[in-house]
C-alpha cells in the first residue's frame, strides 16, 4: 500500500496532526493517475525506429514561447483539469481550485493530501521539445504541446520529483518507480512522434533499452 506523505512545514505537531487528519486515506483505494494510455511497447519501438536523430541545441529556449495552462472551461485552466482528472474525491472551489481530495504520484508512488504537493510534468518537457524541433513551431502549436490532455503528455506528480527530472530525457533520468518505466518510455515516445520531434543517439539508445524490457 502506498505511503501517504504530508509537507512538516509546522514542526513536528502539526507533522502528526496532518498525518491523522488524512489516515483515511489508508483505508481506501489510492489515487491513480489516469494518463491518457500510451501506445502499445511494440507500436512505440516501431515509432522510436522513424524519429530522426539529431544534436539538440537550446539556442533561444524560452519558457514563456510555450504558452501554458491555458483555459479548459469555464474557470478552470489546464492544471486545475489534470488535477481532477489524476485525482482522487477531487473537490474544488468556485475558482476550479482543489481543496480537498488524494494524489497518487506513479514516478514514486507517494500519495499527497494537498494539491500543493503536486505538480503537473510535461513528460516531453518544454525545453526538450525546443530541442527537438518546437523552436520552429508556431507559438500556436507550442501552445497546444504544453496543455495537451489528448497524447500521454501532462500528469500529476510529486513537486520534488517533477523538480529533480527538470528538463532532462530519459538517457539523464526515468522515474523512481521501476514499474513505471515501460509506461513513461511509451508515452514519451508517442509524445514525440505525434509532434515530429527528433531524439539524440543517447536518449533513443535509452529508449530502446527501457522498451526492450517492456
Amino acid at each position: 500500500m502506498p505511503q501517504v506523505y504530508a509537507r512538516r512545514r509546522l514542526g513536528i505537531v502539526a507533522a502528526l496532526t496532518g498525518l491523522i487528519a488524512s489516515a483515511g486515506l489508508f483505508n481506501g483505494p489510492a489515487a491513480s493517475a489516469a494518463l491518457p494510455t500510451p501506445v502499445s511497447a511494440a507500436t512505440a519501438r516501431s515509432y522510436l525506429a522513424s524519429l530522426p536523430v539529431r544534436v539538440e541545441d537550446r539556442t533561444g529556449y524560452n519558457r514563456d514561447l510555450f504558452p501554458h495552462w491555458s483555459t479548459v472551461s469555464g474557470t478552470c485552466n489546464t492544471r486545475e483539469t489534470v488535477l481532477k482528472r489524476d485525482g482522487t474525491n477531487v473537490v474544488t472551489n468556485s475558482s476550479c481550485a482543489a481543496t480537498s481530495g488524494s494524489w497518487y504520484s506513479p514516478y514514486d508512488g507517494a500519495t499527497w493530501s494537498a494539491a500543493s504537493d503536486v505538480d503537473i510534468d510535461h513528460v516531453v518537457p518544454l525545453a526538450e521539445a525546443w530541442d527537438s524541433g518546437a523552436g520552429a513551431w508556431t507559438t500556436s502549436r507550442r501552445q497546444s504541446f504544453a496543455n495537451d490532455l489528448t497524447r500521454p503528455q501532462l500528469i500529476a506528480v510529486t513537486d520534488n520529483v517533477n523538480q529533480a527530472k527538470g528538463d532532462k530525457d530519459p538517457a539523464a533520468w526515468m522515474p523512481s518507480r521501476t514499474a513505471y518505466r515501460c509506461t513513461y518510455a511509451r508515452a514519451w515516445v508517442h509524445v514525440k512522434y505525434y509532434y515530429g520531434l527528433s531524439v539524440d543517439s543517447a536518449e533513443k539508445s535509452a529508449l530502446q533499452s527501457h522498451l526492450a524490457n517492456c
